[in-house]
């Protein structure tokens, strides 16, 4: 199992023939392009958020099926 891990699966990365370079590349380009979707999908959500967040807009804060005290039953 070690030895599995500890092989190279890059090729030789000394001369240049390895794929490290490539892998590298696609690697950050994924990490972009995901990067720029979860920004556009934050950007759509917070355009939606409300101005303010006032209490009476809010309901006062209290739901309607929670007890006002905790002896209530």
């Amino acid at each position: 199992m070690l030895q599995f891990l500890a092989d190279n699966n890059f090729g030789d990365t000394r001369s240049g023939d390895g794929l490290a370079g490539p892998m590298a590349l696609l690697l950050i380009l994924l990490l972009g392009a995901a990067t720029v979707f979860l920004i556009r999908n934050m950007n759509k959500r917070i355009k939606r958020l409300p101005e303010t967040f006032d209490s009476a807009s809010m309901g006062g804060g209290v739901r309607p099926d929670t007890p006002t005290s905790p002896d209530a039953r």
